[in-house]
């Protein structure tokens, strides 16, 4: 009898979270090991099935780096790396299409149709929901240490979102999984980071959260505890005194730009546990690193 009371005392704490989101988008980056273990696939699916059931409406963007590397590595393509982005030339982005758009989105839409969901697969290139400029990185020359543009392919990065095609999605009771590639004013296509896209959406939709899916716990302090919560004005500090480094900087900033355009509250989550979307959102302590405005 215990134990079924306890699993009563678990769905009276997430009530007062269910009645606060409902009716609200809520935008998950998706991707790391989340993407590839057979037992936390199947556990988002059915997470982003429960959400969609109790009345929110998700919206997942997912990424695929390492599908990607096995394809190329398996085509016999070589993959290069500059400032950890991939250089994408026009045979790596045939390829990138084809794994992002065609199986790694497939894979994650009937996940989530076999678990009894109603999920719909599009890219960025679809109803005109991305529109993508090329990216442009720089770094000094070792000679004259001076800055210089690096031209690293059909990289892009998001120029505007029209949401319409989401919104279409929504209110036909369907679940949109995104791949983030996007198009250009010439009809390029260009491979976008996807937590890039997935800020970008957010903001567009006006999320009530966006949900980054990641491999490690979330951001840490310099002693590695977890920082359960960060206001945006610390970020640019945080970065300064190196307790964000690496990886994190360009998540962090993501969050930051997805609370600047709209969206109510991000957080950067592990991904490796499982139901990790539905502990962040519906439990009193949550987990992982909610990033947010908390100056209001």
């Amino acid at each position: 009898m215990k134990e079924l009371i306890d699993k009563a005392n678990v769905l009276m704490e997430a009530l007062p979270w269910i009645k606060n989101f409902y009716g609200k988008t809520i935008v998950i980056k998706y991707g790391g090991n989340a993407m590839v273990e057979e037992r936390l696939k199947v556990g988002f699916a059915r997470d982003i099935i429960m959400m969609k059931y109790i009345g929110l409406n998700p919206v997942v963007v997912h990424g695929g780096g390492p599908q990607i590397g096995k394809v190329l590595e398996a085509m016999k393509i070589e993959s290069n790396f500059i400032q950890g982005m991939r250089v994408t030339d026009s045979a790596t982005m045939d390829v990138v299409e084809m794994v992002l758009g065609g199986k790694v989105n497939k894979e994650i839409v009937t996940n989530i149709n076999l678990q009894g969901g109603k999920a719909v697969g599009i890219t960025g290139k679809d109803g005109g929901l991305i529109q993508a400029r090329k990216l442009e990185i720089t770094a000094a020359n070792p000679e004259t240490l001076t800055p210089e543009i690096i031209d690293i392919g059909m990289v892009g990065e998001v120029e505007s979102v029209d949401p319409t095609i989401i919104r279409s999605l929504e209110e036909n009771q369907f679940i949109p999984v995104i791949a983030p590639i996007g198009s250009g004013l010439n009809g390029e296509t260009y491979n976008i980071n996807a937590d890039l896209v997935a800020g970008k959406v957010a903001g567009a939709l006006q999320a009530e959260k966006l949900i980054l899916l990641t491999d490690i716990d979330g951001v840490k302090d310099k002693q590695n505890n977890l920082i359960s919560s960060i206001d945006i004005q610390r970020v640019p500090d945080l970065i300064n005194d190196g307790t964000i480094s690496g990886g994190m900087i360009p998540k962090l900033n993501c969050c930051v730009d997805a609370i600047e355009a709209g969206v109510a509250k991000t957080h950067i989550v592990d991904g490796r546990m499982e139901h990790a979307c539905l502990l962040e959102m519906f439990t009193d302590k949550g987990i992982g690193t909610a990033v947010a405005r908390y100056d209001k």
